[in-house]
């Protein structure tokens, strides 16, 4: 399993969400409270939205807690939005292309959790993928396909719904193998305007997401663990729910997979 922060507001330095508070997400890299693996070693990832549409991407397979880049990155760099995240593989090998977050055109997307049995269906689940979003088929990890159907059910134009359908194709490929669990989803993604975060699972134990809104940084925090231990304020987004956060606040409905 992985650990990931995402963040919308008024403008702030990357570290203020990867680095300096006390459970920092570098911190859940290598003491993480909430996931079945403490640490989070095979790799790390960073998208940011700033002057252009397209979001900067910085991804590496050494371990957060380690990599003095990122520590340095996070200092100079400042953003209004951005994804960040630390892998525990759950099978594909590591490399800097299965390092999330993920990007295609203005859209970074980044997940945590598993679909079972995809080694046994990942040809099929590739070929699902649209010619024209095949291009950015860079690694071999179930979250980039999550990624890319999604991007080809339409995620320009309703995205709920989008990740709705490729949340249901996978799951039904995951039932065909008989390999559980099917579906467990925590995700966060973004079209550069607007954050998007979903929890989700086939069975009873969904990957933890909370969210915040900070009155000093005047912007929301999205992650699998709340930054700072006994802090009040974080509320659990609950299983089978969607997050949307814009300029007008933070919205939640219920969440479902559909068939494509």
């Amino acid at each position: 399993m992985c650990r990931w922060a995402a963040y919308y507001g008024k403008q702030i330095f990357l570290e203020d969400v990867i680095a300096r508070p006390a459970h920092s997400l570098i911190a859940q890299s290598v003491g993480a409270s909430e996931c079945k693996t403490t640490t989070n070693g095979d790799g790390f990832g960073v998208a940011w939205y700033d002057a252009r549409s397209e979001p900067g991407l910085f991804r590496d397979v050494s371990p957060a807690w380690s990599d003095p880049n990122l520590r340095s990155v996070a200092r100079h760099v400042r953003s209004h939005l951005f994804l960040s995240h630390v892998r525990a593989s759950t099978g594909s090998c590591i490399s800097r292309t299965n390092c999330h977050p993920f990007v295609a055109r203005n859209w970074s997307f980044m997940h945590n959790g598993q679909v079972g049995g995809f080694e046994k269906f990942r040809k099929a689940a590739d070929m699902a993928i649209t010619d024209e979003l095949y291009q950015f088929r860079r690694g071999s990890t179930d979250s980039e396909v999550l990624f890319l159907l999604a991007l080809g059910f339409g995620l320009d134009d309703d995205p709920k719904q989008a990740i709705q359908m490729a949340v249901g194709h996978m799951e039904t490929q995951s039932r065909k193998t008989g390999v559980t669990p099917h579906m467990r989803l925590s995700a966060a993604f973004s079209d550069g305007e607007t954050l998007y975060a979903v929890r989700y699972s086939s069975d009873h134990i969904a990957p933890s997401v909370y969210y915040r809104f900070s009155e000093n940084r005047a912007g929301w925090a999205v992650v699998s663990e709340p930054l700072e231990r006994n802090e009040a304020g974080w509320k659990a987004l609950e299983p089978g729910h969607f997050l949307t956060i814009s300029k007008s606040g933070a919205t939640e409905t219920g969440f479902a997979p559909m068939a494509a």
